[in-house]
């Protein structure tokens, strides 16, 4: 019998890229919020927070390193937002 070559899997759990916290996020977002935040995933974006505005409107806020975008409640992605992050 020929030695078969071992292959070394990753756990479940470091393969994810979200956290529990991030879960619980991603379930407050719109379903617009969703597809778009889906895309920025693509470029290493992150969910961050999301913030609610004084007209009970949310916005979601990625992250990607030192580069931030929001995400309207109707989807609308804005990667040159005028925020401030403390």
């Amino acid at each position: 019998m020929p030695n078969m070559p071992v292959v070394k899997t990753e756990p479940l759990l470091n393969r994810r890229n979200y956290t529990p916290e991030q879960s619980v996020l991603w379930d407050r977002l719109s379903l617009s919020q969703k597809f778009a935040s889906s895309s920025l995933y693509q470029f290493g974006y992150e969910l961050d927070f999301i913030r609610n505005k004084k007209n009970n409107a949310s916005f979601a806020v990625l992250s990607c390193g030192e580069n931030i975008a929001t995400i309207s409640v109707e989807g609308d992605i804005d990667t040159s937002p005028d925020i401030i992050i403390r």
